[in-house]
């Protein structure tokens, strides 16, 4: 990978982890502060929570192009709550 692109995805990841951390601060969508308590009270770190949840994101986004659709609150809220699996596990599980 070059520079630019890791410059590129750092830039990516550090606009997904702010998107995330401002749900959390607005509690919207609502199931996000629940998801981080959650995921908090089995063991996991702030930072990884907040990244697990940047990575939802970018699963729903990239959905959301790929598919022309709008985008799907209620499949989002779904992704978060199933972490700490994260999106495509079991399609991936499948293939193996």
């Amino acid at each position: 990978m070059s520079d630019h692109d890791d410059h590129e995805e750092s830039f990516v990841e550090a606009h997904l982890v702010s998107a995330v951390e401002n749900q959390l601060s607005a509690e919207n969508p609502a199931c996000t502060v629940a998801v981080l308590n959650k995921l908090t009270l089995v063991g996991y770190e702030r930072e990884d929570i907040v990244h697990m949840m940047a990575v939802v994101l970018a699963d729903e986004i990239e959905t959301m192009m790929t598919e022309d659709r709008p985008f799907d609150v209620n499949r989002y809220e779904q992704l978060l709550r199933a972490l700490p699996e994260m999106p495509g596990a079991e399609a991936e599980e499948d293939a193996e």
